[in-house]
């Protein structure tokens, strides 16, 4: 089968070639790869930066895929042949807490992805893909989509009228924005930008700030909730800007840190953190039974995925460097053949 394989740190290193097909073994699916999409973890993964004492070389980058099961291996139960699945990044976290060692079980790193024409998901960590949704649509669910909703439904434990806060516009904030409006939220977004403010606006925001124009941005959310501040901050920033989201997050509110765009350490002020009683939980995806929850939900309100652009299969480092420089929600690869 084609695929494309990192071998080594650079995306000089990502190239296309040709490898042997994967044959399914007890419990596993072989799964033609229809579409997948990219996360700021996979930018990360072929940079070189995120953990990169567990990465294989060569690897099959890329965790979020959406196919078709075309052979199953023995004892499989819970697919059948010709079903659409999606993959799911922690391929033993299937509910409750996560165990210590979540991370050494990965898809698209340390375990082969889903840029290739075939992957293996076990039948364990697969889930059905929403039938209302193309494998391309799909394939933007199993990071962004999921982050989103465990972020707000499982650790902030979201109720109407309530408001987030969410920092930019890529896949977790839209789908964020998309999920809390459907679920009957109030919506404030920050950005840079006041065009994707006035697009993700369209999608449910009811507020938008732009950062660039009120620097002290925390300051324009407690004035616009009152002085009480979100009741969930879906942070996607991280760095030094996290102390502004603490100041922007009601008293013991939840601050759901999901990203690092702007830095993996931050100079965390303790005092507000200590008097305004603020959880700050990292979010690292979710089980795969809140994943079960969540496709029913996007089905329900029609919620469709924000796709910016769909690349050919043999144009994926266009694609990548497309992630690098933003986007309003999904970048996604669609593996032709």
């Amino acid at each position: 089968m084609k695929a494309w394989l990192l071998n080594d740190f650079g995306l000089e290193n990502l190239q296309l070639g040709e490898v042997e097909t994967p044959t399914p073994g007890p419990g596993e699916l072989l799964i033609k790869v229809g579409a997948v999409s990219l996360n700021f973890r996979d930018k990360a993964i072929v940079d070189g930066f995120y953990e990169p004492d567990l990465v294989p070389k060569p690897l099959v980058p890329v965790s979020d895929a959406a196919g078709t099961i075309v052979a199953v291996g023995e004892g499989v139960t819970r697919f059948r042949i010709g079903e659409r699945v999606n993959s799911h990044l922690y391929s033993r976290w299937l509910e409750g807490e996560p165990a210590v060692d979540e991370p050494l079980w990965c898809m698209g790193m340390p375990l082969p992805g889903g840029l290739a024409e075939y992957m293996i998901i076990h039948e364990d960590s697969a889930v059905n893909a929403p039938a209302s949704m193309t494998d391309e649509e799909a394939s933007t669910l199993p990071i962004a989509a999921l982050t989103a909703w465990y972020s707000l439904m499982d650790i902030g434990n979201l109720q109407p009228g309530q408001t987030v806060l969410v920092q930019g516009t890529g896949g977790v904030s839209v789908f964020a924005t998309q999920i809390a409006h459907a679920f009957g939220a109030r919506v404030i977004a920050t950005s840079s930008n006041d065009a994707n403010l006035a697009r993700i606006k369209e999608l449910g925001a009811d507020e938008g700030i732009n950062y660039k124009t009120f620097p002290d941005w925390e300051k324009q959310v407690l004035a616009l909730t009152e002085g009480k501040g979100a009741d969930i901050t879906v942070e996607v920033a991280g760095g030094n800007g996290v102390n502004q989201s603490v100041a922007a997050t009601k008293v013991a509110g939840t601050i759901a840190q999901v990203g690092f765009l702007t830095g993996q350490t931050s100079q965390l002020d303790l005092m507000p953190l200590i008097f305004r009683q603020t959880t700050l939980r990292g979010i690292a995806v979710a089980p795969r039974s809140s994943f079960d929850r969540m496709n029913p939900f996007l089905t329900k309100h029609n919620i469709k995925p924000v796709i910016e652009q769909v690349y050919s299969f043999n144009d994926a480092i266009e694609a990548f460097k497309h992630l690098s420089r933003g986007a309003f929600g999904k970048i996604v690869i669609k593996i032709d053949g």
